[in-house]
């Protein structure tokens, strides 16, 4: 199995998180989101004690909530006392009806607008990440008008191409994110920056790239910006006390990738700061990194249920099952690879190979093509692995299709985070 909470159980079924599968979706229906509350508990706890025991104090995760947004997430993040970050005034409004502490809460976007923003202050966020200079105007603006001191990170691009996909890729010269460093412009921006009365310049961030098993973009990433710390301290007299290197580090969806220990790399990733940071004889400064994908990926897995198995002769062969895009559109978005298992029969061969198709009346409605896994019979139970980041957050009502519920798995118990929509809820907005 590619994650160490998925094992086949004695009655042959699928067991995510030391439960039946097949049995949790005959109690909660399909399609289902199941996310393993321990598992994320682990991984969030492996950055932190890491990032603790190899950089400098007050260096923390912050857990990226846009690969998985609810109130019971914040909380969880809360109880394990790291920081988070948002991009929306949606994913601020949720974290704080979590009971989230703001003041550990970074928000991020590249168009905050004005409501935004003013959002951001009156509810006490912690730090805002500018990303033009449009958007350092309109902050000091409004901190200006509330007679606040804000404080805030600049974002960078540093110019970086990590050869991810390119639209997970985020650290190119051309990027929509971040002011670049190449132009001169990112120089331009930190003066600027400072000479605003309202705004406390914290330090800098920036972001790469996703789904990285090789940590040498993140490398090269902090070379990039611990130089261009050292610049701005020579230029301009102002030390950076925050480098935040953005996330980015890699899952298993499939057997072809690699394990990744994310202790390792980031002791890996430490010690290379504060080798640079001694050739530039420049003071090492607290590191934040934003993982949101490695906490929350594996931790997640989608149940469905077999409607069809289709043989077009000579062709291919169709197995279509009750959910597709609208609760997983990354195939469509990127041809997302997934390791699929029919959870009914997981003790049987995987020699059936077919296509997994959704129910959307859309033929780009695929879940995987080329999927390998026990034949399955109408009313079996496929899951789908790794699906804990970017799939109910992504998720749609495309063919006014109800979002499927989450159900958070804990010490052999199961609880709804998130409750399964209704037809009435799609109806509720409708005047």
């Amino acid at each position: 199995m590619i994650c160490d909470n998925l094992t086949v159980g004695q009655n042959g079924t699928l067991h995510f998180a030391r439960q039946d599968t097949v049995a949790l979706a005959a109690r909660y229906g399909t399609p289902l989101y199941l996310m393993d509350e321990q598992k994320i508990r682990e991984n969030i706890r492996a950055y932190k004690n890491a990032m603790a025991a190899h950089l400098p104090t007050g260096s923390v995760p912050e857990y990226a909530s846009k690969a998985f947004s609810c109130r019971r997430i914040y909380e969880i993040m809360a109880e394990e006392g790291v920081h988070i970050d948002v991009v929306s005034p949606g994913e601020l409004y949720t974290a704080k009806q979590a009971g989230f502490p703001m003041e550990h809460c970074f928000f991020h976007g590249n168009n905050k607008s004005d409501e935004d923003i003013a959002m951001g202050m009156d509810n006490g966020v912690g730090c805002f990440v500018l990303d033009s200079f449009d958007e350092i105007e309109a902050v000091e603006a409004l901190a200006a008008a509330r007679n606040i001191t804000q404080n805030v990170l600049l974002r960078v691009t540093p110019g970086i191409d990590p050869h991810t996909h390119r639209k997970i890729n985020t650290g190119t010269v051309d990027s929509k994110f971040g002011i670049a460093l190449q132009t001169g412009q990112a120089m331009e921006a930190v003066a600027f920056i400072l000479q605003q009365p309202h705004l406390s310049l914290q330090g800098f961030h920036c972001h790469v790239g996703s789904q990285l098993f090789d940590v040498a973009p993140l490398l090269d990433g902090a070379d990039t910006m611990l130089t261009f710390i050292k610049e701005v301290q020579t230029r301009l007299g102002y030390t950076a006390d925050i480098l935040n290197l953005g996330g980015g580090l890699g899952v298993r969806y499939t057997e072809n990738d690699p394990v990744i220990r994310y202790e390792e790399k980031v002791a890996e990733i430490a010690a290379h700061i504060k080798a640079v940071c001694a050739q530039l004889q420049l003071a090492v400064p607290r590191v934040m990194l934003e993982p949101g994908r490695s906490i929350v990926a594996s931790a997640g897995i989608t149940l469905y249920t077999v409607g069809s198995v289709k043989e077009v002769t000579d062709y291919k062969n169709y197995i279509s099952v009750n959910g597709g895009m609208t609760d997983n559109p990354r195939y469509t978005l990127y041809e997302a690879e997934y390791t699929v298992i029919n959870a009914s029969r997981a003790a049987q061969p995987a020699d059936y190979t077919a296509t997994l198709a959704g129910r959307c009346c859309e033929s780009g409605d695929i879940i995987q093509r080329g999927v390998s896994m026990a034949r399955p019979e109408r009313g079996d139970i496929v899951a789908v692995l790794t699906t804990g980041a970017y799939n109910y957050s992504m998720a749609s009502n495309y063919n006014r299709i109800p979002r499927p519920p989450v159900i958070m798995l804990r010490d052999g118990d199961s609880y709804v985070a998130v409750r399964r929509e209704t037809y009435a809820d799609l109806c509720a907005l409708d005047e």
